[in-house]
């Protein structure tokens, strides 16, 4: 296809061609059935075998250890904000969290709907365009929990190392990083992500939790959000969403075609350099926003001169085929979204109309 925009949404984020040409094949016949995947019951065995392919593949694929359970979920990643205090806050506990931006914060004010919550660090003193040192984390002795935002979308910032946290429960919001490397699962008790920026579309929910930890939920939360039901029923006690867990099988399946997740976290490597190299090399045309410790490999944020000038180049970008360059409304500025399906060839093009936007403007 000539047609394909260079696409750097935030999320809902680029698809794989090869995933949306193989999803539209199978559409109006999956498997042999005579009908679509979305006209079939999540109970039939067609359906089982997607629901159990996909888990499976992501155990392979993430290194996932056999003590932990493979949840889709619906709700989104800030549903998550809540259920986890619901079910994991526990009376005399306190919820810590390292505030390291926009999701963060969100995931704290809704900690504080259901108990104690406490900041073990902050970069919000640097405007959060730094993840604080390693060093900095203080966790309460009565945590229940530590929580961190693996990656923040909105400020472009991204943890190069995870805290060690002994006895206490390491809690990870992965929604825009989640496959973009490996992760040592068994680091963690629950990490969760949204699949709209790397994982599929939007509309499912991936929670990978400790067994341990949801063997039993308190008893006084509602069914639909409460951990163990979703456990004993394999994620199927409701009507799933069926066609974006088949989508997220496919996705896993691209990832694993792609040499794993070791390669494509060289391959975004690669696609980021291009950016960040015609950033750092423009004299200050471009201004990266996040430290250069804590740059994200999923969300490049930066600034021009003037809002006048940011208003030209998101104009321009948009003229040349280029989408979803414009920040975040909250904050304004420039972000270029470089998730698992953003071709490099894309990056390469934006970080040519980048030098190219400078030398008529610069």
């Amino acid at each position: 296809m000539t047609n394909r925009a260079y696409n750097f949404n935030a999320g809902p984020a680029a698809l794989p061609l090869e995933v949306l040409q193989q999803a539209q094949q199978e559409f109006l016949d999956y498997a042999g059935a005579g009908m679509s995947i979305m006209e079939m019951s999540h109970r039939s065995s067609i359906f089982e075998e997607v629901n159990d392919g996909a888990q499976s593949l992501l155990r392979e694929l993430f290194g996932i250890p056999n003590n932990y359970k493979v949840l889709f979920l619906q709700g989104g990643a800030s549903t998550q904000f809540a259920m986890i205090p619901m079910n994991l806050l526990t009376p005399g506990k306190t919820a810590a969290f390292v505030n390291t931006g926009s999701w963060a914060d969100k995931a704290i004010k809704e900690a504080k709907l259901f108990g104690e919550t406490a900041i073990a660090a902050s970069s919000e003193a640097y405007k959060y365009n730094r993840i604080p040192e390693l060093g900095e984390i203080v966790i309460p002795e009565n945590a229940a929990y530590l929580h961190v935002t693996s990656n923040e979308t909105i400020e472009g910032t991204q943890y190069a190392k995870y805290p060690e946290t002994g006895d206490v429960t390491l809690i990870g919001d992965l929604s825009s990083d989640i496959l973009s490397r490996p992760v040592d699962v068994s680091k963690f008790g629950m990490i969760y992500a949204g699949a709209q920026k790397n994982l599929g579309p939007s509309g499912v929910t991936l929670v990978i939790v400790r067994e341990d930890l949801v063997a039993e939920s308190p008893k006084s939360i509602p069914t639909m959000l409460r951990y163990d039901t979703h456990v004993k029923n394999n994620s199927l006690y409701n009507t799933p969403p069926s066609f974006s867990i088949y989508l997220v099988g496919l996705m896993l399946k691209w990832v694993k075609e792609r040499g794993g997740v070791a390669a494509v976290e060289q391959y975004n490597r690669d696609k980021t350099k291009l950016i960040y190299d015609t950033i750092d090399q423009s004299g200050g045309f471009y201004r990266g926003f996040a430290e250069a410790s804590s740059r994200s490999q999923m969300n490049i944020t930066f600034r021009l001169g003037s809002e006048e000038l940011e208003k030209l180049f998101a104009k321009e970008s948009e003229q040349n085929g280029f989408v979803g360059l414009k920040g975040h409304r909250s904050v304004g500025g420039l972000r270029a979204s470089t998730y698992n399906a953003v071709p490099l060839e894309s990056c390469k093009a934006l970080a040519e109309f980048m030098a190219d936007f400078q030398k008529r403007n610069g």
